[in-house]
């Protein structure tokens, strides 16, 4: 498959299939398609449906099989970016709820659930993330812009609740507290940070939807005024 992400803050991913090559994605995802596509609508099986449902996806899925070479399009839901990564046998990936676009044939998700009890109570992601795995291309959508970087072992950076969107999973994640009474009532940042501690990749976003939401509907008209 060879693919290009074009669209700018309203990006859209471009797939270009060989005949016999597939791609999937969650219920309702896909934007057009050339004639010679064809889809076809997968549970999967009971557990794997109620598995996406709790990661906060659709319980179905479709799958794409080019039956001669053409273009199949995914965009994204909100303003932000595509991001492509490419996974191995040596490299799965953990990510938020929701992020998933599509992916190649071989890409796997699973459910990933925190270790740590605090990092799901108080770290802002959840208990529940998804892990991405096998061999091929995942397409995730980002909020906003993605800011990449490159943790070295035992290198950490401090992330406010909704801002990661991926890590490795060579990555460790945690919770601190706030430091200092005053930051805690009057900061505004909450009371817990995430820390991811390397090594691995990690991607973050500027502008996470819930966030967005939150701000839109504190400056919408009261209609009961």
């Amino acid at each position: 498959m060879r693919y290009e992400i074009l669209g700018g803050s309203l990006p859209v991913a471009l797939c270009k299939l060989e005949a016999g090559e597939e791609v999937w994605c969650e219920s309702g995802s896909m934007s057009w398609m050339d004639e010679g596509i064809r889809m076809n609508t997968e549970g999967g099986g009971l557990g794997k449906m109620f598995g996406r449902a709790f990661a906060g996806e659709s319980m179905f899925r479709n799958r794409y099989v080019a039956e001669r070479a053409g273009e199949i399009a995914f965009a994204s839901k909100f303003p932000g970016e595509i991001k492509a990564i490419t996974l191995s046998s040596g490299r799965s990936v953990i990510a938020q709820k929701k992020c998933f676009l599509a992916g190649e044939r071989g890409v796997n998700t699973s459910l990933y659930f925190q270790k740590r009890i605090a990092s799901g109570f108080f770290g802002g992601e959840g208990f529940v993330m998804q892990k991405f795995s096998g061999d091929g291309t995942v397409f995730l959508e980002v909020d906003g812009s993605a800011v990449e970087y490159y943790l070295a072992p035992g290198e950490k950076k401090i992330v406010n609740t909704g801002y990661l969107v991926m890590m490795d999973e060579s990555c460790q994640m945690s919770v601190e507290t706030v430091k200092g009474f005053k930051n805690v009532l009057f900061g505004g940042e909450g009371i817990f940070n995430t820390v991811i501690t390397g090594p691995g990749r990690i991607i973050l976003q500027t502008m996470p939807i819930a966030q967005t939401a939150a701000l839109l509907y504190s400056i919408m008209p009261n209609d009961s005024n």
